[in-house]
């Protein structure tokens, strides 16, 4: 049994979307952002960064959604969100999830919270700089899938194209979101017509995404 702390639309997406992905049995706990609800007690003595994800695994609580999404795609193997131990696709699975979190997921956190940089919005400059640097990891990405798509590992999809979708969901509202890309956008629309994030997006109430542009 898994307890998944998490609010909507944040980091947690993913660790949902893989617990939905395995069917392993968990529950959900609401952590209210409006109220800054992380920011309590309670919740800091599970999480002391005050943000989610955080996953109670048989008592003991862990965060970093990219460390949970590697622990539940490899206690549950079976589910296909990871390449077979010692392979040479499950070396750069870890290569791709580590540098999802390290390179794209880290600068959005400065796109979104300029507080983190000390700012109470980010000076030009500096929003031009987190820009541009997405974009350019949109273009890497997109170079990638060009040559060995559809998925970050070729022809199978694993817990990696998960983590990217719910990053590239994250750049919507941006001048040039992910979806400017082709092959980021095929991607998009492969793993958002996956069951697992149908159910997602119905239990945490999101906005539509993608938007389906007319013919």
């Amino acid at each position: 049994m898994y307890t998944l702390y998490y609010c909507p639309s944040t980091a947690s997406m993913v660790v949902h979307l893989a617990l939905l992905e395995i069917g392993a049995e968990h529950e959900l706990k609401l952590v209210d952002f409006e109220t800054r609800q992380q920011k309590d007690a309670a919740y800091l003595a599970l999480n002391p960064n005050g943000v989610v994800p955080t996953l109670v695994i048989d008592g003991k609580a862990y965060i970093e959604s990219a460390a949970l999404l590697m622990m539940l795609a490899e206690r549950h193997p079976e589910a296909g969100l990871v390449p077979a131990a010692g392979s040479t696709e499950h070396d750069l699975w870890r290569q791709w999830l580590v540098y999802l979190s390290n390179d794209l997921q880290s600068t959005f956190r400065f796109w979104f919270y300029p507080g983190d940089l000390g700012y109470t919005e980010h000076p030009e400059p500096v929003r031009l700089a987190l820009q541009h640097k997405i974009e350019t990891i949109w273009s890497h990405l997109e170079t990638h899938l060009n040559k060995n798509g559809p998925y970050l590992l070729g022809e199978q999809f694993s817990a990696a194209d998960l983590f990217l979708t719910m990053l590239m969901r994250w750049s919507r509202n941006m001048p040039k979101p992910a979806t400017e890309w082709p092959a980021l956008n095929e991607l998009t629309h492969l793993v958002t017509s996956r069951p697992s994030w149908k159910k997602m997006h119905a239990i945490e109430a999101l906005s539509t995404w993608p938007e389906v542009k007319p013919e």
